[in-house]
């Protein structure tokens, strides 16, 4: 799902083709942004998951989640 949401224009996250395969990943870390949507498929919440990613920001995780909500519903418009 989030390789189509134009990550260019999402602030909390970045690209770099030497970094975890070039996956988009939170600003500042390694942690790629499909870790945030897998751990919340699979139940996890939200400070339990910044408790496992220790240097990802919850207004980073806010940021990532508005922008896929804006994404998905530009989609469907």
């Amino acid at each position: 799902m989030q390789s189509d949401l134009g990550w260019a224009g999402c602030t909390a996250v970045e690209r770099d083709p030497q970094r975890v395969s070039g996956a988009w990943v939170f600003r500042g870390t390694r942690v790629p942004v499909a870790a945030l949507f897998e751990n919340l498929e699979d139940g996890i919440s939200m400070t339990e998951f910044l408790a496992l990613f220790p240097g990802v920001e919850l207004e980073q995780a806010r940021q990532v989640l508005e922008h896929a909500a804006r994404s998905s519903a530009a989609a469907l418009a």
